[in-house]
């Protein structure tokens, strides 16, 4: 069973959520947008779109919440949210 990490951030203004596959070129990663930038999406709606996307948690997964700043070495900079999870893909396999 491959395990690959899911993250979701704002990216464009909104909330959107991709899982990291390794070899395979970043335009191509599965990703969900949520249409919207303020409210962060629920721990369902995260979970459904994973499952749209083909992927669901690992056992006893949780979400990992990182901050980081926009511009690194500047304590000025806005601060960006990250959250990661381990998933897999829903049929045990790689995607």
């Amino acid at each position: 069973m491959s395990e690959h990490t899911a993250q979701i951030s704002i990216r464009h203004g909104l909330w959107c959520l991709y899982v990291a596959l390794m070899g395979v070129p970043v335009s191509q990663w599965p990703e969900h947008c949520f249409g919207r930038a303020v409210q962060v999406p629920t721990v369902d709606e995260r979970s459904r779109a994973l499952a749209e996307l083909g992927f669901v948690f690992t056992d006893g997964a949780e979400w990992e919440w990182t901050e980081y700043s926009e511009t690194p070495e500047d304590d000025t900079s806005p601060v960006r949210l990250l959250a990661s999870i381990k998933v897999r893909s829903l049929d045990g396999g790689a995607p």
